[in-house]
Parts: structure tokens; C-alpha cells; sequence
């Protein structure tokens, strides 16, 4: 429920979410997709919503991180 909980009032993704509580990405999105629903499911759906607007950007944000990579390179 702790980890939920920082996922939906931290807009987190799941890799911030694993080093938080400092446990693997899978065991995040297994205890959020699989264990909470059986607990709490209101959360678990708030939780999963959140979780899956972060999937669906994360292309854009790759995208970005390599577009500033590529720019401090060029700068060296």
C-alpha cells in the first residue's frame, strides 16, 4: 500500500518507485498489478492509472534523454 501510495502522490514511474523503496521493478509492478487489487483496489486502480499514462510517455521521454546526451556530447 506504501508503494501505491508514492506512485499516485508522486506522479512516480516504476523504476523511481523500485529505487525509493529500494526492491526490483518486477516486484513493483507485481504488488500494484497482482497483490493490491486483492487489498485495496480503489488504490490499485489509481495506482495502475498512473502507471499507465508513464508507459505510454515513456518513449518521449527516452527520446529526450538521449536527445541531451547526444547535446553534451557534441559540447566536449
Amino acid at each position: 500500500m506504501d508503494i501505491a501510495k508514492y506512485i499516485v502522490e508522486n506522479n512516480a514511474t516504476v523504476r523511481q518507485t523500485a529505487k525509493k523503496f529500494g526492491i526490483s521493478k518486477s516486484t513493483v509492478h507485481k504488488d500494484v498489478t497482482e497483490r493490491l487489487p486483492q487489498i485495496n483496489p480503489s488504490l490499485a486502480q489509481k495506482a495502475r492509472k498512473v502507471l499507465d499514462v508513464n508507459k505510454s510517455e515513456r518513449h518521449i521521454r527516452g527520446g529526450l534523454a538521449t536527445r541531451e546526451k547526444y547535446l553534451h556530447q557534441h559540447h566536449l
